[in-house]
């Protein structure tokens, strides 16, 4: 690094991109600052100090950019701008900022080009193939009472493996206020925050992640920002109303759950910035997906967008307009939407109307299902209800939602998991572990893309909080609960060739008994034998014995999973289950049918031989 020399510059640099850009002989700085005077640029290679700060030029009229290109800074380079619209300066990090020291301190220059990839490339699974794991990084890897970072989080992939699962949602890891967070304060939405390791050890995660067969699918928050830590607050000086200036709307709009910091997607600077972030991470950091947090508040202000007046237009257009810039991009990546509104639009196509986005978390699946498994009585249980969330009845494609009975969002602000819920203080007894199971097999048989959350496959309890760590010692003491996830799994993604319907659109109801609390439905593809597959649930606390059902096909039924056998709790196995062998009697408009026997609270799935 050559030590700055003092030459002002006088012209505004040749070269495009914001934030710190590096180039071969120097950095180009480019900050939008429209209610600025003066802009300056300063850092380690000008000695930190007044005299050493680097005028920046405005690049044209009516841009609000200001940019300088600067011999002596290099990637690694610490550095920060200098705004100034009357008064002192404004020492501000800049927005674009690929790296920060932390929340408060120096932005840091960062060139992804020199990230090393190596040389085996990596193909997204396929949609119908997914099963998603939803993890903290904080808490996932932590080691010793430290917070876990990606490095640490690399050396638990090989669980994750083992396990089945073939991508992971990564709760927001960008740069927030404070030691610890959830990640949903973000302060800076280009750079890694810097206690997980930063972007190197991000890069690594996702290198190691593709290596085992992982796609990597990431939480961004764009539905608002900070609000603490926050330099993009009034970042030029500017504001009006007592809000936030040029990022953020400048009225009511402004207002959120978290705070006034809504950014303001009718500047198209605005726009811009968000989607630069999210394109960033598809391209430089080849993760596969993205999960957008709580769209439900882009597009509206409380999160409901049945009021009108609570309508925000311009974030139903940033939202259409986000995904169709990305999809033109990287059509093969994942798009998920949190909006939780039951609302077809999220995935219908922008040209109808709709938000462009590929799935989303399904409301409808999640509440009726854990309703079910959590009540304590069971004349209580909605088996309609359940009915209705397994079929997804109003999908057009199976990927089109996310099913899940644990998240972030179920496991805490005043839920427990669902072991916990079921019994408190007792997440270890047999009910809870019996109707967890349950939650399990009706999450990973069931039309759409299944989640768990972190620690779900060994029946951890209590709730998530970012200061405790996952309990690993649980997949121990709990291994027959994790071959239980780990079998149904395979089931899901037909890693024996025998479940592929478990992977399929359709989806049948043969049997709703609100009496007896079952449930008997048919998931297949394209139909036959190592197709068609039927799950049985009993809801009940009740043994039901000699239960005649209708079955698709004849022949031999194998049974591919008792969520009730003693492999999977030394308190398991009350009945035996087997094979069925179809009989040409007419049941459930069937044309064959089988009598089985199922144990309380457990579910049975079957499938036939591939031809």
């Amino acid at each position: 690094m050559r030590a700055y020399s003092g030459i002002v510059p006088i012209a505004p640099s040749p070269h495009a991109g914001m934030g710190a850009v590096p180039h071969h002989g120097g950095v180009t700085f480019r900050v939008w600052a429209p209610n600025a005077r003066t802009a300056h640029v300063t850092g380690d290679f000008s000695g930190w100090h007044a005299k050493g700060r680097v005028p920046m030029a405005p690049d044209h009229a009516r841009s609000g950019t200001w940019s300088v290109f600067v011999e002596q800074a290099d990637a690694g380079s610490h550095y920060k701008f200098l705004l100034r619209r009357g008064g002192p300066y404004r020492w501000r990090i800049d927005p674009f900022a690929r790296q920060v020291t932390h929340s408060r301190g120096d932005a840091v220059v960062f060139d992804p080009r020199a990230i090393d990839w190596g040389g085996q490339p990596f193909e997204m699974p396929g949609w119908d193939d997914l099963v998603l794991y939803e993890l903290h990084v904080g808490t996932f890897a932590a080691a010793d009472d430290r917070p876990g970072t990606f490095d640490s989080a690399i050396g638990r992939l090989d669980h994750l493996r083992r396990l089945g699962v073939n991508a992971v949602e990564v709760m927001p890891p960008f740069g927030f206020a404070g030691p610890r967070s959830w990640g949903y304060n973000p302060s800076h939405l280009f750079a890694i925050e810097p206690s997980y390791g930063g972007p190197h050890a991000f890069a690594r995660f996702v290198r190691a992640a593709h290596e085992r067969g992982i796609a990597v699918i990431l939480d961004v928050v764009h539905n608002h920002l900070g609000p603490t830590d926050l330099d993009l607050w009034r970042f030029d000086g500017s504001y009006r109303r007592g809000y936030g200036g040029q990022y953020f709307y400048n009225d009511r709009r402004a207002l959120t759950p978290w705070g006034a910091t809504r950014p303001n997607y009718d500047r198209r600077e605005v726009r811009n910035f968000l989607r630069d972030s999210a394109v960033m991470w598809l391209e430089d950091f080849r993760v596969d997906g993205l999960r957008f947090d709580g769209t439900n508040y882009v597009r509206s202000r409380w999160g409901s967008t049945h009021r009108a007046q609570d309508r925000i237009a311009g974030g139903h257009r940033y939202l259409a307009g986000v995904t169709t810039d990305l999809r033109s991009r990287q059509p093969w990546k994942l798009l998920i939407a949190e909006d939780m509104q039951r609302d077809p639009l999220v995935t219908a196509p922008v040209e109808h109307g709709g938000l462009g986005f590929h799935s989303q978390w399904d409301a409808d699946f999640v509440h009726p299902v854990r309703h079910a498994l959590e009540t304590p009585w069971d004349a209580d249980r909605d088996v309609a209800a359940v009915a209705r969330a397994v079929t997804g009845h109003y999908l057009q494609a199976p990927h089109e939602r996310v099913v899940f009975t644990e998240s972030h969002d179920e496991v805490a602000n005043g839920r427990a998991r669902v072991p916990e819920t079921i019994n408190p203080g007792a997440a270890d007894s047999w009910p809870s572990r019996k109707r967890a199971a349950l939650g399990l097999a009706l999450t990973l048989t069931s039309a759409g893309m299944p989640l768990l959350f972190q620690g779900q496959e060994f029946c951890e309890d209590g709730w998530f909080d970012d200061r405790r760590p996952l309990r690993w010692d649980k997949a121990q003491r709990h291994s027959g609960f994790l071959h239980l996830a780990s079998q149904l799994i395979g089931l899901r993604r037909n890693l024996n060739g025998t479940t592929a319907g478990l992977r399929g659109a359709h989806t049948a109801l043969l049997r709703v008994d609100s009496e007896r609390k079952l449930l008997v439905y048919h998931r297949w593809w394209r139909g036959g034998a190592g197709d068609d597959v039927v799950v049985a649930v009993n809801l009940s606390a009740h043994v039901v014995g000699d239960y005649r059902v209708g079955l698709p096909r004849p022949g031999v039924w194998r049974l591919r999973c008792n969520t009730d056998a003693p492999i999977f709790g030394h308190d398991f196995g009350c009945v035996h289950a087997g094979d069925l062998h179809a009989e040409h009697e007419p049941w459930d408009q069937q044309s064959w049918s089988a009598a089985f026997t199922i144990a309380p609270y457990s579910a049975l799935v079957y499938s036939q031989d591939a031809a």
